[in-house]
Parts: structure tokens; C-alpha cells; sequence
């Protein structure tokens, strides 16, 4: 293409006209002129500040120290503000989904009295103030932007550690399990809450953050803390601990100690469920179930404990020193025995086995109609002695049987025979109060008696009546071995004899309010046998008889109202025993 020409550019409409070499070299002039200028202008306001800069005794513009604005105060006036500045602020603590903060924190209480790092804020003034030219520069500087110096507090360690302490406290909720008892007829139940807890160190560090944010008049934490897991309880646990059957208040004989009622309950488990899992955490339900209030009560209980004699017999103890040594060594054992109510006691069980070992000596008992020695015999006069207790104390005769000959020491059929291996003797307490066996010997006598807890005025007598007798023979045995025209007495007799036994209560004024048959005893006859030597020559005169041993029976210890009308006696068949002592 051709070039242009001047001439031409000049001529074409449209086209601006090149400048003149002479308007070039003006433009460039000026723009250096501006430029010096700006220069100059840079310089004097540097200048100016570094000016300024050293000739000022305070800080420079935009100047903050921990949040706190000290422009244009002195060292002293920055540590006043930044001291007035903490004297003011609020700390607003806020549980983490709480909208509402649980306490205030002044700063003040955690500072010491000195909280300002006055050799941090007189190094920040003198880097500011480090020399002209730098000075100048810092103070340029800050003209166009703000800094903020972070300087550590000086904490009042016991302050934080009572304030920190004071916070766990109200943070901190012990966790709330799931309980349930049996009250007024109805099952309360109150649902599990969780607690909670902060740690100290969590606490410290909000705090630190906190005071970094000096400045504010007012400052919100929002604290974590940590869950502290409750237990919870299904309705199927809760039924498993408190369904069951009505108990009354008893006695534990180990430890001396009374062992609470406990109500009778049940309720519906789906029933309950369903209303757990409706229920708020911490929440107290009040729910319907089947409640069996118990009859007597600890606190009851307490008050009446074997308060009451309910029956007392004494029995002559005679015999050999054998035989009384086993009546005292029986006795004892049983002593102190209690009964909760509805218990039963078995003689057997509790007496053990009579041996040697035991402390049990040989003495005269019936074996198989005979009279042999056998270890323990004579102890059956102690059962006896506590049937006749047990009877005149109403309690209930599980098992009982008769001796097979009438025992001297007691009435007929008001005694007791028992046996190991063999016949047994039981009763249960069929009152509503524990029982306690007692026993005590002195001057030849046998006491038991029953304590408890009378709930009337009623007493017992006992009484019996004899259907028939069968009186004994004397039977003669030739014995060679005796002297001539002696006799000698081989087996003393017994006269058979059949009895009932009747139950009779009376009232506090002595009147008969019931009779009932009580038992049937039927003792065995035993005929008198009389070994008899040879003939005796004229002149040789013969033996005398020893008269038969006493029958006498000593009388019962209760009160003696009227004989009542015996009734009828019932169909009970005689019960057959095996050896006996």
C-alpha cells in the first residue's frame, strides 16, 4: 500500500491532525511538573508524619491493644482504657441449645489487680516511636489502616479457679434414672433424665477466648457439655421388679432385723410402655395397677414384736441323769426358733439327729413296745411340752402323733411323739405375726413358751375325754435262774386307753366361743410280766411286788374356765407309730 502523505492526512475529513513536535515537548513537561509534584508531595507528607511521629507522645491513629482503641492516648492512658475497658465487660454463658444464658461473668473477678501487660503496651508505643523515619512510616500507616496488638492478661488464679468451679456447678446435673414404686393404690413412675458435666479445662479455655475479646462491652460463650448418660427402664423391667405377691413385714432371725412389707402388684405392660415412651425425660407418671396392701408394716411390726405370750406349758422332768440331760440339751436347740408368718416348723428338722457326737447320752425310750436305752430318749417330753404350747397358743398342728403308752408327764392326748427316721412333729404359724419358741429349765421343770403377737382377747383350753381303757394282765414267767420262791418284776404295766382331745376359745369374760376336736390317741395296753423262780421249800416265805411307777400328770398353765360340752367325735382314723421315744 502507499503511504499517506502529510498533505494528504491533512485534507481527508475525519482525521485528527498529528501534533506538533512542539505540543509533544509541552505534554512531556507537564507531566513531569505533576510528577515532581506528586513527588514533593509524597515526600512533605512523609515528612509530616515522621514529623508528627516524633513529636508525639501517644499513639498513633488506628491504634487498638487488645480490641481497645488507644489512639491518642498516652502509655498510662492506654493501660487506664484497657483496664476501664475490662472493669466493664460481660461474659453471657448459654447452655448449647438454650436460648437463654444460666449466668454473667465480669472479667474484672478473673483479672489480677494489675491485669494489663504494661511492658507488652509500652513496647507496642515504642515501635511505633523507633526512630524518625520508621516512625513515620508506622505513623503514615496507620492513618489508612488499623491494627490491633494482642497482648497477654495477668489472671487472678484464685478468681478463675472459684469462678470456673462455680460454673461447673451450675452446669453439672447428676443423671436422673428411671424409678418406679408402688404408691397410694397406684405404680409412680419417673422417666430417666441424663446429666451433664463440663471440664474445667473446657471452661478456662472459653474464658481465655473471651478476655481476647476485650472491647466489647458484652460478650456471649455458648458452652458443650457433656452428657452424662441415665439409666432407663423398660416397662418389663420395671414389672419384673415390682410385680408379685402381697408380703408382710417379717423378722430375720440371722441378723436380728426386720425385713419390710411389700405391697402386691400388677399392671399392664404395654399399658405402661405406651406412656413411657410418650413421657418427657424426668417426667412423673401416675398409672393404674392392681395394688395388694400388706396387713402389717414394718414400722406395725416394730411396735408388737413377740410382745405376747401366746401359750405356756410346764412339765415335771424326771428319769435318769441321761434322760434329763437330753430333755435340757433338746430344749435348748429349739429355743430362740422363729416363725414368719405362714412358716412351719419341724422338730426333726430342727433338732437334728440325736447322737453321742451331738452331746446326746443313752436313756430309757420305747422301741417296738419294749423299754431299751437309746441314744436321746427322753426328748420326746420336749416335743410334747411344745405341742401343748402350740396348742394353747391356737396355732396351727401340721403333724402330730401319739405315743404309743400314756406318758407320765403330761395329760393323754396333749402329747407328742417324735422319732428320727421316724414320726415328726410340725406346727405353722398361722398368725399374722412372727413367733419365737422359748424354753427354760429350773428345778426339775420344763418351759416353753410361745411369744407373738395377740391381735384379740381370746385364749384356748385344752381339754379331753376318755372313750375307754383296756386294762393290763399280769402274766407269769417261770425263771430258773431266780432264787427260789422269788418273783421279780420283768415289764411294768400300762392300762390301754383311747382319748380325744378337744380345742376349746373363750373370750376375755370366759365364755366358750367354739369347741373343736383336736385329735384322737390311742395308747396300747402292756400287761404286767412277773418272772417267778422255782418253788420254794416250806418255810421259805415269798418276794414282795414292787408297786407299779406313778402316773401323776402335772396340770396345765392356763386359765381354767368351765368345762364345755364335749361334741361328737369326727371320723379320724388311729394313726399306727413306729418306734417312739
Amino acid at each position: 500500500m502507499e503511504p499517506i502523505r502529510e498533505a494528504d492526512v491533512q485534507t481527508q475529513p475525519g482525521k485528527r491532525l498529528a501534533e506538533s513536535p512542539k505540543r509533544q515537548k509541552k505534554i512531556g513537561k507537564t507531566g513531569k511538573i505533576i510528577a515532581c509534584a506528586a513527588a514533593a508531595a509524597v515526600v512533605v507528607f512523609y515528612g509530616t508524619c515522621c514529623v508528627l511521629a516524633h513529636t508525639s507522645s501517644t499513639y498513633f491513629p488506628h491504634t487498638h491493644i487488645n480490641g481497645v482503641d488507644v489512639s491518642g492516648k498516652n502509655q498510662d492512658g492506654a493501660i487506664i482504657a484497657m483496664q476501664l475497658s475490662l472493669g466493664s465487660q460481660t461474659i453471657d454463658l448459654t447452655l448449647e441449645g438454650e436460648s437463654q444464658p444460666f449466668t454473667t461473668v465480669l472479667m474484672s473477678d478473673l483479672l489480677d489487680q494489675q491485669p494489663v501487660d504494661s511492658d507488652g503496651v509500652i513496647a507496642v508505643y515504642d515501635r511505633q516511636h523507633s526512630g524518625l523515619f520508621s516512625g513515620g512510616w508506622q505513623y503514615m500507616r496507620h492513618l489508612f489502616s488499623t491494627s490491633n496488638e494482642v497482648l497477654p492478661y495477668q489472671w487472678d488464679e484464685n478468681g478463675l479457679s472459684s469462678c470456673i468451679s462455680e460454673i461447673q456447678q451450675q452446669v453439672y446435673q447428676a443423671p436422673e434414672d428411671t424409678t418406679a414404686q408402688l404408691t397410694d393404690g397406684h405404680l409412680e413412675v419417673t422417666t430417666a433424665r441424663d446429666g451433664r458435666q463440663i471440664s474445667s479445662d473446657a471452661v478456662r479455655e472459653l474464658l481465655y477466648s473471651a478476655a481476647d475479646a476485650s472491647g466489647q462491652a458484652s460478650y456471649s460463650m455458648t458452652l458443650q457439655p457433656e452428657v452424662l448418660p441415665a439409666k432407663t427402664l423398660t416397662a418389663r423391667e420395671i414389672h419384673d421388679q415390682l410385680h408379685g405377691e402381697m408380703k408382710n413385714a417379717s423378722y430375720d432371725a440371722a441378723t436380728g432385723t426386720i425385713v419390710p412389707e411389700q405391697p402386691g402388684a400388677d399392671f399392664d405392660v404395654d399399658t405402661v410402655q405406651s406412656a413411657l415412651d410418650s413421657a418427657e425425660p424426668g417426667q412423673t407418671l401416675t398409672l393404674d395397677a392392681a395394688i395388694e396392701e400388706p396387713e402389717v408394716t414394718a414400722s406395725q411390726l416394730k411396735a408388737v414384736l413377740f410382745r405376747d405370750v401366746l401359750g405356756k406349758t410346764r412339765t415335771h422332768v424326771s428319769g435318769s441323769a441321761g434322760r434329763i440331760g437330753n430333755v435340757k440339751l433338746s430344749a435348748k436347740t429349739i429355743s430362740g426358733v422363729v416363725l414368719n408368718s405362714g412358716e412351719t416348723f419341724s422338730y426333726n428338722q430342727t433338732v437334728g439327729q440325736r447322737t453321742e457326737a451331738r452331746g446326746y447320752k443313752p436313756a430309757p425310750a420305747y422301741v417296738k413296745g419294749e423299754t431299751v436305752d437309746e441314744v436321746g430318749g427322753g426328748i420326746c417330753q420336749t416335743s410334747s411340752t411344745l405341742y401343748l404350747a402350740c396348742l394353747l397358743s391356737n396355732l396351727e398342728i401340721t403333724e402330730r402323733y401319739a405315743h404309743r403308752y400314756v406318758p407320765a408327764y403330761i395329760s393323754p392326748g396333749m402329747d407328742a411323739t417324735v422319732s428320727w427316721g421316724g414320726p415328726d412333729y410340725k406346727f405353722t404359724n398361722n398368725t399374722l405375726y412372727p413367733i419365737k419358741i422359748v424354753t427354760s429349765y429350773s428345778g426339775g421343770y420344763l418351759t416353753v413358751k410361745i411369744l407373738g403377737t395377740k391381735t384379740d382377747s381370746t385364749y384356748v383350753k385344752m381339754t379331753n375325754e376318755k372313750l375307754s381303757t383296756t386294762n393290763y394282765e399280769v402274766v407269769y414267767e417261770d425263771d430258773d435262774t431266780l432264787a427260789p420262791g422269788t418273783e421279780q418284776v420283768k415289764t411294768t404295766p400300762y392300762t390301754g386307753s383311747k382319748w380325744k382331745t378337744y380345742r376349746n376359745i373363750y373370750d376375755a369374760n370366759g365364755k366358750l366361743i367354739s369347741s373343736n376336736f383336736e385329735a384322737a390317741s390311742d395308747y396300747k395296753v402292756r400287761n404286767k410280766v412277773i418272772l417267778r423262780g422255782p418253788a420254794a421249800q416250806p418255810g421259805s416265805g415269798t418276794a414282795e411286788i414292787p408297786a407299779a411307777p406313778s402316773t401323776d400328770t402335772p396340770a396345765q398353765e392356763n386359765p381354767t374356765p368351765a368345762e364345755p360340752d364335749i361334741p361328737a367325735e369326727p371320723e379320724n382314723p388311729t394313726i399306727v407309730v413306729p418306734a417312739e421315744t
